[in-house]
């Protein structure tokens, strides 16, 4: 039976141990945009040294790239990409201290092993709803990589984000669940 929590950012191994497959999550606080292009610059930034542009540790990455907002609104719509072109990322970034990535569809067995590893969880968010999400998006504002357009870093400020526990840090897949 799937429970409902309310869950604030940034994330410390304490909030993620009571999570299960299937768990549905109310997020809210900051979550950091990024899709294939700005993983790759923000990866290469790391290896050479320098600064990232958002504290990494208990951090959530959302794969998303959303479209231009209206007049007065925060943000455009905002869906969840495929998250398996992360993949190559992730175990990396959960290495650093990330402590969720939020998608859609499954993760490599790579990526599951990695969550385990780093005690670290992958949040589905469910796609084809982009213009429902976006009005959880309180605040948003481009950090990192503009010349990126959609694809830059943003950094959001969500209330009660609606996503599903898709992988848990014990090593559970939903995609996998008979």
């Amino acid at each position: 039976m799937s429970r409902t929590f309310r869950l604030k950012t940034p994330f410390s191994e304490r909030d993620l141990d009571k999570l299960n497959i299937g768990d549905k999550i109310l997020l809210s606080g900051f979550i950091f945009t990024a899709r294939d292009a700005a993983h790759k610059l923000l990866k290469k930034q790391i290896d050479e040294g320098k600064k990232t542009p958002f504290n990494l540790k208990g951090s959530v990455i959302f794969y998303a790239g959303p479209t231009p907002s209206k007049p007065g609104d925060p943000i455009g719509s905002i869906g969840p990409t495929t998250s398996y072109r992360m993949d190559s990322y992730a175990p990396f970034f959960y290495s650093l201290g990330v402590k969720a990535t939020i998608g859609k569809g499954s993760r490599s067995k790579e990526v599951v092993l990695a969550q385990k590893k780093y005690k670290a969880v992958y949040l589905a968010a469910v796609g084809g709803v982009a213009a429902l999400l976006a009005k959880h998006v309180k605040k948003a504002k481009v950090i990192a990589y503009p010349e990126l357009g959609t694809e830059a870093i943003r950094k959001l400020w969500v209330e009660d984000f609606p996503c599903i526990v898709a992988n848990d840090i014990y090593g559970n897949d939903i995609y996998k669940k008979r």
